[in-house]
């Protein structure tokens, strides 16, 4: 335990000594705030870009065909692509970690309510799309399409929030009818997840589309759920299985990059993960070096500090003080000068990377609903506790070894020391 006439020496040595005293500050406080702000930095990207997935499904497959630009058995180039019923029975039969197979087709048409009205993507789609896509309904909302809407071509219609707003301002429309096209539907469900790029979607039983707008059966969507693809190499053999199911079922050339489109939306988020790993790793490299540079700072100047001090050392052994006391007088010196600059470089960096949050925040606050690139820069207390011990050590070690080395020299020649 120090005395308080000890932490009064300490504090007026400090005082005496205030150039020392704050270039070694200094060197603490900005190895913490360059760790905080990148640190912080880092989890504000990952959180931002994370978000953006946070409501959507990402074990997410879509296809969509186009015209193929290769021959194939005799088979000209050019030839437009539809799917049908056969190729949803093939990736159900074919491909195992596939689930919820549906067919999408999208119509755009007119929905109108009254005097108001708008034109919207129309998707005829099975049950299934519902779990496919996550699609959220708050209590009494309503529901998704069921199986008996399906069964029986039911003129039943279920539309994004979106267009509630539009169309109903304010009122709610669950159980209403809406004209969508020439025909009217049935409001069934409110669909509450709402899209970040579109101005809303609506949706009808998939025998219904088939039946009004699809007489030939054809479309150019099939969207499904992935199960068990962890890793991006996973993804990459599924995506190849399913390119080749598909120029099997098709009649095209698996090789051939404009016939069938694939979103693989698991392999995307994991892409993105990896991205995040790097830039991770790269914080971690640029926060140590920045560390081990405030290590050096410190240390340095607690060299210099000791060797001023060697005259002054002499003279407290002179009059009787134990080197042990000596020793600890300039141990606890670096320990408040680095605790106390350490806190400041602290505050310094969560409060910068608060601030930028903020304006982030504001700025996307005309757009709560849109994606954002920073989010969140939280920053670990552990992490910052753990480089404060450690710039704190490395004064103490810094100040131990010069300052255990003066008191071991004889008062008289202490005394001489310039």
């Amino acid at each position: 335990m120090f005395s308080l006439n000890t932490i009064q020496e300490i504090f007026d040595s400090l005082n005496h000594n205030k150039l020392r005293t704050v270039l070694t500050g200094l060197s603490v406080s900005w190895g913490i705030f360059i760790l905080i702000v990148l640190l912080g930095a880092g989890n504000g990207l990952k959180n931002g870009v994370t978000s953006n997935f946070s409501d959507r499904s990402t074990n997410t497959v879509q296809m969509w065909t186009g015209t193929t630009s290769l021959t194939y058995k005799g088979l000209k180039s050019g030839r437009s692509l539809n799917f049908g019923e056969k190729q949803i029975a093939d990736v159900n039969n074919q491909l195992v970690e596939t689930s919820n197979q549906t067919g999408v087709i999208t119509k755009q048409l007119t929905i109108t309510n009254k005097s108001e009205f708008g034109t919207y993507d129309v998707k005829g789609v099975n049950p299934s799309y519902d779990k496919v896509f996550n699609l959220k309904f708050e209590p009494n909302e309503g529901r998704f399409i069921n199986i008996l809407d399906n069964k029986e071509s039911n003129k039943v219609i279920v539309i994004d929030k979106k267009i509630e707003e539009v169309l109903f301002k304010g009122t709610t429309s669950l159980g209403k009818y809406v004209k969508v096209g020439d025909l009217m539907f049935r409001i069934i469900g409110i669909n509450s997840k709402k899209a970040r790029f579109d101005n809303g979607t609506a949706f009808i039983p998939y025998s219904t589309a088939q039946t009004i707008f699809n007489p030939d059966m054809k479309f150019n969507n099939i969207a499904m759920s992935v199960n068990g693809l962890s890793t991006q190499k996973m993804n990459d053999d599924f995506n190849d299985k399913l390119k080749k199911t598909m120029s099997n079922s098709l009649s095209y050339d698996k090789n051939d990059p404009q016939a069938v489109y694939i979103q693989n939306s698991q392999r995307d988020f994991l892409q993105t993960m990896m991205i995040f790993k790097g830039i991770t790793i790269f914080v971690a490299v640029i926060g140590i070096f920045t560390l081990i540079a405030g290590i050096v700072g410190v240390s340095n100047i607690m060299l210099v500090t000791v060797k001023e001090r060697t005259r002054e050392i002499g003279i407290r052994k002179a009059i009787g003080a134990p080197p042990a006391t000596i020793l600890k007088s300039i141990i606890t010196e670096s320990i408040i000068i680095t605790t106390i600059f350490g806190y400041v470089g602290m505050m310094a960096g969560i409060g910068l990377t608060e601030l930028v949050n903020y304006i982030m925040l504001q700025s996307a606050a005309g757009n709560p609903n849109g994606p954002t690139v920073f989010k969140n820069p939280t920053v670990e207390l552990s992490y910052v506790l753990i480089s404060t011990a450690i710039l704190i050590i490395a004064g103490v070690i810094a100040g131990y070894m010069p300052a255990r080395r003066a008191v071991r020299i004889k008062p008289i020649e202490a005394m001489r020391e310039e």
